[in-house]
């Protein structure tokens, strides 16, 4: 199988993401449908507010986030029992009322830690989970160059494809967003090194 030659640009810098830019939320949702059922991978959508419906039109599954807050849940839980149960049980026990405060009869006063740190455990995975799942922090990216691409967060909407997508073609990438209707098209170059 032959090798697929990355295209370059006047410059001579190979792309590294086609920007597409749309003037209404229903254009960039019918585009990212377009984009899906072309086969792309490696895209994504910016818009100034969330499109009901975009999430559908992207093909995204639901967010793993769930799952790594469940599990923290759970974490966070069990280590707030075995912690009491250490301390006050086996570490330093106490005798209070004549009933040792370790002991599995003392549940009830070991409440309010575990639900305590149950939020505490969901909150943290929460968090960087989806820093995470999102590849956030990240201070520059490609899109980043595009003076158009400021107004993401006003009044535009946008539709990129990464160069890396294995169904990336400079030509047919763009023909493809202007088929869609976009209002604009521009494909970015890589940074100097």
């Amino acid at each position: 199988m032959e090798a697929k030659a990355t295209p370059v640009s006047s410059s001579g810098r190979p792309p590294s993401v086609v920007l597409a830019e749309f003037e209404t939320a229903h254009d960039v949702l019918h585009a990212a449908e377009k984009v899906r059922e072309a086969g792309y991978r490696m895209w994504d959508t910016h818009t100034p507010f969330p499109v009901h419906g975009m999430d559908r039109a992207m093909g995204l599954s639901d967010s793993r986030v769930g799952w790594i807050v469940i599990s923290m849940a759970v974490t966070g839980l069990s280590v707030a029992f075995l912690m009491m149960h250490w301390m006050n049980g086996v570490d330093y026990p106490l005798n209070i009322g004549d009933k040792p405060a370790g002991a599995p009869g003392s549940l009830p006063s070991m409440v309010p830690i575990m639900f305590e740190l149950t939020v505490l455990f969901s909150a943290f995975g929460a968090v960087f989970g989806m820093f995470h799942l999102n590849r956030i922090p990240r201070h520059h990216h490609p899109l980043f160059e595009s003076d158009r691409f400021r107004r993401a967060t006003d009044d535009r909407f946008f539709l990129s494809i990464d160069a890396d997508d294995p169904k990336f073609d400079v030509d047919r990438t763009t023909a493809l967003l202007k088929d869609a209707h976009a209002a604009h098209v521009e494909v970015i170059e890589e940074d100097e090194p």
